[in-house]
């Protein structure tokens, strides 16, 4: 693509908690040939792009090692968690290919609660002595309570709400990621401002007690004015090919394998 510097962005998963299609399901959107209507669970790569980059990932899917087939991924340096929910968190030991690849432990970024309930929820992998045989994990918790830097770039948390409980999106330069949000407070809307590219959660059209409704993305992407927005999360209610709202230019629906280069 050119590109000899910044990031490569693709998304590995644009689906909700149930994925798409959803189990069986026989609507339109379920039954669906077209591509852009199968969406694995939530996933984000960010190839960080010129010397000393690599790999990070928003999130562990429960498909993380079918979108690692599926996008050629061959190494992971750290992973970004949102928060804990089992769509977000359960493919976790997958990555421990990486850790035989790679011959390294792998950084975990995310709030000190998401990683404890990480640590809970994977407990093995962080046991001092494991079962002999077993192939383990190797990772590190790394809390997160402000800015820090990740292959070399700033990475900014952002603070959002989905429904009662706090999740954390993340810039990195010209390019964000909200995925599981219902309201972003105002002083995390100034640090989302001056974006390039903005991946944002959407789950459907109807309201929801944790997730932005399409129109509200659309309403927010709007105030908040990314160059570009990609709307993710979406559940079996949108089509891909016949979005029930018109959406504003700079706005669209999202998915699987999507890639864009941010400078």
């Amino acid at each position: 693509m050119g590109v000899t510097a910044g990031l490569r962005v693709t998304l590995t998963g644009t689906g909700t908690s149930t994925g798409v299609p959803r189990i069986a399901c026989d609507c339109p959107v379920c039954t669906s040939p077209d591509p852009r209507n199968r969406r694995l669970r939530s996933g984000v790569r960010i190839d960080v792009l010129g010397p000393g980059g690599g790999t990070l990932l928003v999130d562990t899917s429960p498909d993380l090692r079918q979108q690692a087939l599926a996008h050629g991924l061959r190494r992971v340096d750290g992973v970004l968690f949102t928060h804990a929910h089992a769509d977000h968190v359960y493919g976790l030991d997958d990555v421990r290919v990486f850790n035989f690849l790679q011959r390294a432990t792998i950084p975990l970024y995310g709030a000190p609660a998401t990683l404890e309930a990480v640590r809970r929820a994977f407990a093995y992998a962080f046991e001092e002595e494991g079962e002999p045989g077993v192939a383990r994990p190797r990772l590190t918790l790394v809390p997160v309570d402000g800015p820090f830097r990740a292959l070399g770039r700033e990475v900014v948390p952002v603070p959002v709400r989905h429904g009662r409980t706090e999740v954390l999106g993340y810039r990195l330069g010209g390019f964000a990621v909200v995925t599981d949000v219902s309201r972003v407070p105002e002083p995390s809307q100034r640090l989302l401002e001056g974006l390039d590219v903005l991946v944002l959660g959407a789950l459907r059209y109807r309201p929801h007690p944790t997730h932005l409704t399409i129109a509200d993305a659309a309403a927010l992407a709007r105030r908040l004015g990314a160059r570009r927005t990609v709307l993710t999360h979406l559940c079996h209610d949108v089509d891909a090919a016949a979005p029930a709202v018109e959406l504003p230019p700079g706005v669209e629906l999202g998915h699987d394998g999507l890639t864009f280069d941010v400078a």
